[in-house]
């Protein structure tokens, strides 16, 4: 984490709305995702809120990332964009149930056909 020229945050990030369990513990990031995010996620939330300015050029760049994912290069940035895809992205929800109704159409299909099997 020596390279990085991004400030550190004043405190540590945590979203416990997304996250209640933490970031390594939801199976989304690995443990250094997760360091990157809880020592540098207060600064980059702040640049990304226009609540913080950004100092360094490496922080500019943050900046160009946001609008360009395609630009991210540290594992930091590669990191904050994952963050933000789970964390305000669109849960997925899988269902056991199929969207047909094959068992009806058919059950309707058998009242409507005449019965055979009791002629006269």
């Amino acid at each position: 984490m020596a390279e990085i020229e991004i400030r550190m945050g004043e405190k540590r990030f945590y979203d416990n709305k997304a996250f209640p369990r933490g970031f390594a513990k939801s199976g989304n990031f690995t443990i250094l995702e997760e360091e990157l995010l809880i020592y540098y996620g207060d600064t980059l939330a702040g640049l990304e809120a226009g609540i913080l300015e950004a100092e360094s050029k490496e922080e500019k760049h943050f900046l160009k990332v946001l609008e360009d994912h395609g630009k991210a290069q540290t594992k930091l940035e590669k990191a904050w964009l994952k963050y933000i895809k789970y964390a305000r992205g669109r849960k997925q929800f899988h269902t056991l149930n199929s969207k047909k109704s094959t068992t009806s159409q058919s059950l309707v299909e058998l009242e409507d056909e005449p019965n055979t099997l009791y002629e006269d």
